[in-house]
Order: structure tokens, then C-alpha cells, then sequence
């Protein structure tokens, strides 16, 4: 998830308070908000509902994850004025982002 969120993405990882610092997540910081991203059993990826993170250089995010090999999905243009892509996280977790 480092790998993903913090190098590919570029979102910066925030420490945890300390009572939770055992409990196997990572914390990012997105603008103003933060993104925890944690650990369940059984996992499964959510495909559907999904975090969306408002990008600056949104083209310059694509190259990079493309570079990654990521999946990258396009917008269908249901949002008019709005471009945005999906790609999923390395655990297949869905991920909007928008310009």
C-alpha cells in the first residue's frame, strides 16, 4: 500500500497515534483529509464503493500509474465538464481520479 498510495499516488503517509500503531494499516494524508487504508479477513476489494481523490496533474497521475502497470478506466462522461479515470489499488480496491 506504501508502494501504491504513497509512490505512485504521491500522497503523503502520516503517523498513526500510538495505540493504534499495531494494528497493521497505513495512514496518508489527502489535502485537508486522510485516508486509512487497513487490513481485514476475509478481504474482499471493494469494487464499487470507493474513495476519490481530486488531483492536480491529473495526466501526469495517469503516466505514472500506466508506468506502474496499472489498470486505468475511463470515465464514460457521465459527469459533464468533469474528467476522471479508475484504476484500482494493488488489492483491487476501486479509486476515482478527478481533475
Amino acid at each position: 500500500m506504501r508502494r501504491f498510495y504513497g509512490g505512485v499516488i504521491g500522497l503523503e503517509e502520516i503517523e498513526k497515534p500510538p495505540a493504534l500503531r499495531s494494528r497493521g494499516s497505513v495512514w496518508f494524508r489527502v489535502g485537508a483529509q486522510e485516508l486509512h487504508v487497513g487490513v481485514e479477513e476475509p478481504f474482499t476489494p471493494a469494487t464499487k464503493a470507493h474513495p476519490a481523490l481530486r488531483i492536480a496533474d491529473l495526466e501526469e497521475l495517469r503516466a505514472r500509474l500506466a508506468d506502474a502497470g496499472a489498470t486505468i478506466v475511463d470515465d464514460d462522461g457521465t459527469i459533464p465538464g468533469v474528467r476522471r479515470f479508475y484504476t484500482a489499488d494493488p488489492f483491487g480496491n476501486r479509486i476515482e481520479l478527478l481533475a
